[in-house]
């Protein structure tokens, strides 16, 4: 009687459903070259809508494992789901493992608050009904897996690949997808950069489910289970690096259209010729190496002391990588060979993933002698570690 009168006052309150077919999902701004090459990106929120024909069928299964594996079951109401978040709000004033379903959390995702109150869930329960009576499960999903939000400013599972692994989410392995199937629960503790251990955690768990479920075999739980955590931040994927004429863009929209530029998904075609901008680019940076190499070595970008591998890894990474080049940190010189144009030293140098390679120097291909005037230099260098 009680949960009816409820109702009837609740549910014309209640935003209309029918919305959700034609949601517009914010979107950033993004600049392509003249043949439709990716230049730039700009925006709060990184978003690549995908349709759920391009959403490989074990990423779905991930999903569900994690969030609502008797998704295609119920009607938008998992019963004994609520029973044990109601426990748990009446228990401890707050609810640790939220019963929501998945179409819950699109109703909570477009039309509420993430508030934890019994009218904010009443109001839930009430949307999701309506949702599943004029949505397909598919419909659902779609909506779901494209809205939320996985941490780094990624919104939706292709932003969550582009932003952690640097690659379309068709090419992840099953651990990989099980790592992103993780974060909607908590896109912080569970981010697999900055709480490895924890997003390691969790997405064995979900592995486990999976297998538990019969989503994937013995064999494969095992293999995922073991994988190691790769994950990292990658910008989005640009695939033509033309970052001024990009700014420049960003810059002539925002003027022309205001700031809701960020957020609409509008597309700047600009008369950028790839094929022109790669020449000019090479041309610059050859033009740059030469006149290095004219002026003569100039000594180490920084010295960074005695520091740990972690900490000498994070230095690397906020060293700015020119074109084609890389930053390395010098870890141990061995002692010089011959004299002359013979002259060869070796040193083993580490990259920004920790990964230490033995390198040589010889003087007879690459003289150095530091730079005094046009017509002067210093006595070539004949050990590196001096």
């Amino acid at each position: 009687m009680v949960a009816s009168a409820v109702y009837l006052y609740l549910n014309p309150q209640l935003p209309p459903v029918q919305a959700l077919r034609e949601a517009n999902l914010q979107m950033p701004l993004r600049v392509y070259a003249n043949k439709g090459e990716l230049i730039g990106v700009f925006g709060e929120k990184f978003r690549t809508p995908l349709r759920m024909d391009e959403v490989p069928e074990q990423f779905v299964n991930a999903i569900l494992a994690a969030e609502d594996d008797r998704f295609l079951k119920h009607r938008g109401v998992d019963i004994a789901g609520l029973l044990r978040a109601a426990f748990e709000l009446l228990k401890s004033g707050e609810i640790q493992t939220g019963g929501s379903t998945i179409t819950m959390q699109v109703a909570r995702n477009f039309f509420l608050s993430s508030e934890q109150t019994f009218l904010r869930k009443f109001n839930e329960i009430l949307l999701a009904l309506k949702i599943e009576r004029l949505l397909s499960k598919n419909e659902i999903l779609e909506l779901y897996i494209n809205k939320i939000y996985l941490g780094k400013r990624a919104y939706g599972v292709a932003a969550a690949s582009a932003i952690y692994y640097g690659k379309d989410i068709d090419e992840l392995n099953i651990a990989q997808l099980a790592m992103i199937a993780g974060l909607p629960k908590a896109p912080s503790s569970f981010n697999p950069v900055t709480n490895p251990d924890r997003a390691r955690t969790r997405r064995n768990w979900i592995l486990g489910r999976m297998y538990k479920l019969g989503f994937i075999d013995e064999e494969t739980f095992t293999l995922a289970r073991e994988e190691p955590v790769t994950a990292d931040y990658y910008g989005p994927m640009l695939e033509l690096d033309a970052g001024y004429a990009a700014e420049m863009a960003r810059a002539f929209a925002v003027a022309r259209f205001g700031e809701e530029v960020y957020a609409q998904g509008m597309k700047v075609i600009t008369t950028i010729d790839s094929s022109l901008q790669r020449s000019a680019e090479k041309a610059v940076v050859e033009g740059l190496q030469e006149y290095g190499e004219r002026h003569g070595y100039r000594g180490p970008e920084r010295r960074l002391g005695k520091i740990s591998a972690a900490e000498a890894i994070k230095e690397l990474k906020n060293i700015p990588q020119l074109r084609g080049t890389e930053p390395l940190m010098i870890q141990k010189f061995e002692a010089p060979e011959g004299e002359g144009d013979t002259l060869v030293q070796k040193f083993l140098a580490m990259d920004a993933t920790g990964n230490s390679t033995l390198l040589e120097w010889r003087a007879a291909s690459n003289p150095i002698a530091r730079y005094i005037d046009e017509n002067r230099r210093d006595p070539a260098v004949t050990d590196l570690s001096g």
